[in-house]
């Protein structure tokens, strides 16, 4: 194996090499190193690149397998961190001038738990501007997606989605709150999952929301996101909110199947009902509920009459919990905001108190919804997102009418239903735009009850396997 080779590996597959000593964590880093600098340019997917530390890390993980000691399942293998997530020593800027030397003297949870599973933190990934759902926001410049570096790689762990899909880690985090997960996954052919609620902890994260901020893994393969998955969730009493159920073996029962599952297609979202849905994502969509129905599961209709309106209930919430976190910066910093993120606090910092209580209600209305479908089948699935990733040229400097308003909270309403629920979602490719030069990812997204990560985990194996769309790479990286 050349070390130009060594980046194009899954990794799991990467993970396995290291722990059969036929590559060392230092040809790792030093393969992906190389990468970034080749191609980071063209991405802008890092904030920092430790370099040093990464280094360092990989130095110490073979003097520690030399002696026959592996850490974890991740045991040399170099991870992207989003740059809202507290790394030890190392610059931690939310994508903003406002934050932008901050330097946090701990790691967050997630980051102490990827280092004791042997992972090798490779650099802090861009990403907008305080996790506002805006693509071009970041103090550092905007990261660009893979396939086409014109387009939104997805927001707001725009790096994450871009450093991935650009082979610039093996496996990166990402935070999701009305969907930052999902959508870089969707817009860079990728796999992300939102966890439950409470499954993966917070501390030592900047929030956006506290009520559905959430960290997960975007990841190459579903292998590689349920073993990313399963190395940071867990319970932690630094996080109040940190679900006390023991996380299982995600690996586990991964190629179980689907036969005997019962699949939801929630139909408020594969057209009509005042949103914008592309064409060939629904049809793909469409298809895929067909390789389900193939692969041995019963794909039925599913009718959820809040889906369609989630996007603003989310927005509401979310725009009032986030500017409630530093509201002196407002005040006194309101001028070092992108604008776009400027606009988007002042108007959060207007919503009276009784549309944020009214938010609150219909948020109910939607979870009981969501939960009260999981009696009926096992999965839900529906599109990720209204269609392919979208011109970086065609996103406003400013949302300046109400049209545009409109359109941007329709498109949250294809993920609106997780982020309200607190219930596990992870998107998947499942085709493209075209077979020629240019073609886009479209992608799936695959719900479950909380605490459902391995039944997601099993049906998104099964469709993988069954599939193609996980095989292509960018045509120029």
């Amino acid at each position: 194996m050349t070390p130009a080779e060594i980046p194009f590996l899954p990794a799991s597959e990467l993970a396995a090499a290291i722990r059969a000593r036929e590559v060392s964590a230092i040809e790792a880093v030093d393969a992906y190193l190389a990468r970034i600098d080749a191609v980071g340019d063209k991405l802008n997917a890092y904030i920092t690149v430790m370099t040093d530390e990464a280094r360092a890390d990989a130095e110490r993980l073979d003097a520690d397998a030399s002696a026959g000691n592996f850490r974890g399942p991740l045991h040399g293998v170099p991870v992207g961190v989003k740059d809202q997530v507290y790394a030890a020593g190392t610059r931690t800027t939310d994508g903003s001038k406002i934050r932008a030397d901050f330097v946090p003297d701990t790691d967050a949870t997630v980051v102490a738990k990827l280092k004791a599973a042997g992972a090798v933190i490779i650099g802090k990934t861009n990403m907008s501007e305080f996790a506002m759902g805006d693509p071009i926001s970041s103090w550092f410049g905007p990261a660009r997606n893979p396939w086409d570096t014109n387009r939104n790689p997805g927001t707001s762990s725009t790096g994450s989605g871009s450093a991935t899909a650009g082979f610039l880690c093996a496996t990166s985090l990402g935070e999701d709150t009305g969907g930052s997960i999902r959508g870089p996954a969707a817009n860079c052919g990728l796999v992300g999952i939102r966890p439950t609620w409470g499954r993966v902890s917070r501390a030592g994260v900047d929030g956006a929301s506290w009520s559905t901020d959430t960290i997960g893994p975007i990841s190459r393969t579903v292998t590689d996101c349920a073993l990313t998955l399963g190395v940071i969730a867990g319970h932690d009493p630094k996080d109040r909110y940190s679900r006390t159920e023991p996380a299982p073996d995600y690996l586990d029962g991964l190629d179980g199947g689907v036969r005997g599952m019962r699949i939801g297609v929630v139909q408020e979202l594969m057209g009509g009902h005042g949103l914008s849905l592309n064409e060939q994502s629904r049809d793909a969509v469409a298809a895929a509920a067909e390789v389900f129905r193939e692969l041995g599961a019963e794909v039925v209709p599913v009718s959820l009459p809040m889906a369609a309106v989630t996007g603003p209930i989310v927005r509401t919430i979310t725009s009032t919990e986030r500017v409630s976190l530093n509201p002196e910066w407002l005040r006194e910093r309101f001028e070092d905001y992108h604008p776009n993120t400027r606009v988007a606090f002042a108007v959060g910092n207007l919503i009276p108190g009784q549309v944020y209580y009214k938010a609150l209600k219909l948020r109910a209305l939607v979870r009981r919804q969501v939960i009260e479908a999981f009696r009926n089948v096992d999965l839900l699935i529906q599109p990720t997102s209204t269609g392919p990733a979208g011109l970086l040229a065609d996103e406003p400097a400013v949302i300046d009418n109400k049209e545009m308003a409109a359109a941007a909270l329709r498109e949250g309403s294809f993920r609106g239903l997780y982020s309200l629920s607190g219930c596990p979602a992870l998107s998947i490719p499942c085709g493209f735009t075209s077979d020629g030069a240019g073609a886009l990812p479209l992608a799936l997204q695959i719900g479950g009850p909380h605490l459902g990560e391995a039944k997601i985990f099993q049906a998104a194996y099964a469709y993988e396997q069954a599939t193609p769309w996980h095989e292509r790479r960018p045509p120029e990286l």
